[in-house]
C-alpha cells in the first residue's frame, strides 16, 4: 500500500509541475488517504501480532 501512496504522490508532483492543479490535488488527497490506511492496517497488524504472542521455533 505504501507503493500506491508513493505512486499517487509522484503523479501529483508531475501534474503540479505541468500545471494541472485539479489532478494534482486529487492525486495528493488519494496519496494521503492510502498512506493513512496503510499506517492503520500496520498498527492493527502489529497489535494483533503482539497479542497473539508467537512462540519461538526450535
Amino acid at each position: 500500500m505504501i507503493g500506491w501512496a508513493i505512486t499517487f504522490l509522484v503523479v501529483a508532483l508531475v501534474a503540479a509541475l505541468l500545471g494541472f492543479g485539479g489532478i494534482a490535488g486529487t492525486a495528493m488527497e488519494a496519496a494521503k488517504i492510502v498512506f493513512f490506511v496503510a499506517i492503520v492496517l500496520f498498527a492493527v497488524s502489529a497489535i494483533f501480532g503482539l497479542m497473539r504472542g508467537r512462540s519461538p521455533r526450535v
